[in-house]
């Protein structure tokens, strides 16, 4: 257990391999097997300990300890159990070899394993992959992969990378302009240049290269790759980066998406946790906790069952403190994270535009046709308005009005029917008179709606707010604030009529400010839960976005803690989504709607409302870019998610047809 090991699984202190190698004979011999034996003893050995058993128990008794598991064992946990039993280099060569016999190719695990692998172990699996099946790895990879994919392969399999402490300084700003002019800079893009970079630089070279490449083109290494690139080629370099930056998030990503949805990938799993259970699990496990807010040991937990269960859980090692207290490399990983969320420039861009060829007077002739005599033409009422921006769209109530002497909302509320009728005519408000009216939803009836109230108060701008709160007086003929008085209390309540000011601060970050502000978090943590809500309530809720951001990132620095989980560990009920909401935000918007998009549609039945809501207000403003979020954690689009969970229910398919006209395509 040499310097900087991270591993959850350690040499047993009192090994005996003959005496282990006998006890797993017991454990298989006669009718069934003692499964709890197996996985108690396996799971407390190191793999060098675990090569000498397979060695005395090939001694003792004549057998190949992998075979005989074999045959005692079955299904996930069968190949769990004989992974952890394979030298690591065997392994990969087993998961490689897996990954292109047979008709399909398993590009994903060629990606995870080539882009992960530190030179030694490259040189050990080209060796272990010769020796077990009799062929050169690379004449396998070169015959089953083609282009661009296949070249990057055959560099990574040189094990050739530069040594991390090999930093050429003079070469970093050179490498990154070399970068930027192969991609950004011009058109079309230079393929051999970033795989000669990215294939062959050390890793404490690329990193400096990759801030340097991000002050130049303005945007990260990772959002070129995915705008230069496409398919197995672009999957592949942009494991390389992430990699590059962090290998444990790049496991705790992976892991993630192999075990969210329906179904598990269970060979990703498998892989995983085999193979970083001696290196880096402890810091894979901080990083998840770290990007989903969820431990792996509690993700394992709800997502695998039965003796296979029990041997991941062990593979990881227990379940992490909740009180967000970091390891070093999760610690350095979050202060990067905010830091990148400072600095990026990031281009919002809505899916919807102001229609070329517009002519109010018609649309509102082509509407009034649409809705007169018997039955309605949906069909036409969607392609105007879900076609025209929400200034055109205001143009068009007015001549309707002016036009025909009718009012159109009315017309079309009467026309249409259901979440069709609500969609419809949330596009034809104006954007304050929308959120008046979802407010007004949220609180009306029986119960509140607080993640409406929520979700509204902390994404709006000042202007915004200010214009929702006169559209909500003139429509309701009372003020926003007294509305959120009566229906909210305590801590909750003050935060929303506070963010109901419309009054955050704006402008640049103030430096010094930042960081008393992140102290003062750091202090307020150790106080009583009272005055901790009031001191994060006092900064969340008035300070500028840009200026929290250096507050959070700095609050990593004073703490060595992460400010989520402190409000999920400290915090409870609505307070606590609140302000959650609030450092989500402040971190990524996009990203933040992404998952409120993800939360209404998953599971049983649509939250028709918040699908609404969050399309309608986002169309012009941020939903292509919520659209990349969302295929990038969910590993899904957006398109297909809403084109399936807004199937049931949906007899005609209009309702379903305006929310993928309003989503603007496939990604």
């Amino acid at each position: 257990m040499g310097k900087g090991f991270r591993g959850t699984i350690v040499d047993h202190p009192d090994f005996d391999a003959g005496s282990d190698a006998e006890a797993l004979y017991n454990a298989m011999k006669g009718f069934g097997s003692d499964k709890d034996a197996i996985l108690d003893l396996i799971t407390s050995r190191s793999n060098a300990q675990r090569q000498e058993i397979r060695t005395a128990y090939k001694s003792q008794y004549g057998k190949d300890l992998i075979d005989d598991l074999k045959y005692e064992l079955t299904g996930k946990f069968e190949r769990l159990i004989v992974g952890l039993m394979r030298p690591p280099a065997y392994h990969d060569a087993k998961e490689i070899k897996d990954a292109i016999k047979g008709a399909g190719t398993d590009e994903k695990c060629l990606i995870e394993i080539l882009a992960s692998r530190t030179n030694e172990q490259i040189h050990n699996l080209v060796a272990a992959y010769k020796d077990a099946y009799g062929r050169d790895i690379e004449e396998s990879i070169i015959g089953d992969t083609s282009g661009h994919f296949r070249k990057m392969l055959v560099v990574l399999l040189q094990g050739t990378r530069e040594e991390d402490d090999v930093v050429s300084e003079d070469l970093v700003e050179q490498d990154a302009q070399d970068l930027y002019d192969a991609g950004e800079a011009q058109w079309g893009t230079d393929e051999a240049k970033f795989i000669m970079l990215l294939g062959n630089r050390s890793v404490t070279h690329l990193q400096l290269v990759f801030d340097e490449y991000h002050k130049i083109a303005e945007k990260s290494i990772e959002d070129s790759i995915k705008s230069e690139l496409s398919g197995d080629f672009e999957r592949l370099m942009l494991a390389v980066v992430q990699c590059i930056w962090s290998k444990p998030m790049f496991f705790a990503r992976r892991l993630y998406k192999s075990m969210k949805g329906l179904g598990t990938a269970d060979n990703t799993l498998i892989r995983i946790m085999v193979s970083r259970a001696e290196i880096d699990m402890l810091d894979i496990r901080e990083c998840f906790r770290l990007r989903y807010e969820k431990s792996l040991y509690n993700m394992i937990q709800d997502d695998t069952s039965g003796e296979y269960k029990r041997t991941l859980l062990k593979l990881c090692g227990g379940d992490d403190d909740m009180a967000g207290e970091f390891f070093p490399e999760a610690a350095q990983i979050a202060y990067k994270m905010w830091e990148i969320s400072a600095t990026t420039k990031v281009q919002l861009r809505g899916t919807l535009r102001p229609y070329q060829n517009f002519d109010p007077a018609s649309d509102a002739q082509a509407l009034r046709k649409a809705m007169k005599g018997f039955g309605t033409d949906e069909e036409t009422i969607i392609d105007i308005v879900a076609n025209r921006s929400n200034e055109q769209r205001q143009e068009i109530r007015q001549t309707f009005k002016s036009l025909l002497g009718r009012d159109l909302m009315a017309d079309l509320k009467s026309e249409l029917s259901k979440n069709l009728q609500r969609l419809i005519l949330g596009l034809m408000m104006t954007p304050a008179e929308f959120d008046a009216k979802m407010m007004k939803k949220a609180m009306e009836g029986a119960g509140t709606d607080e993640h409406a109230l929520i979700e509204i108060l902390v994404t709006r701008g000042n202007q915004e707010i200010q214009e929702m709160c006169s559209a909500y007086k003139n429509a309701f003929k009372k003020s926003l604030e007294d509305a959120i008085e009566s229906d909210t209390s305590g801590h909750f309540k003050r935060i929303l009529i506070a963010l109901a000011q419309g009054a955050r601060e704006e402008g640049p970050v103030d430096m010094a400010r930042a960081l008393e502000d992140a102290q003062e978090l750091a202090d307020a943590c150790n106080a009583d839960s009272g005055d901790m809500e009031d001191k994060f309530m006092s900064i969340l809720c008035t300070r500028s976005f840009p200026h929290l951001r250096k507050v959070f990132q700095e609050f990593v620095r004073c703490s060595n803690k992460d400010i989520e989980q402190i409000i999920k560990k400290e915090m409870s009920g609505d307070v606590k989504n609140a302000m959650f909401a609030m450092v989500r935000s402040v971190k990524n918007q996009p990203s933040y709607f992404a998952d409120r998009l993800y939360k209404a549609m998953k599971g049983l039945g649509t939250d028709d409302r918040a699908l609404i809501r969050i399309m309608v207000s986002r169309s012009e403003i941020d939903l292509f870019n919520i659209r990349k979020e969302f295929k990038d954690i969910h590993e899904a689009s957006l398109h297909e998610f809403i084109q399936v969970e807004t199937f049931v229910g949906d007899t005609s398919g209009d309702y379903r047809k305006t929310l993928l006209m309003l989503c603007g395509g496939e990604d």
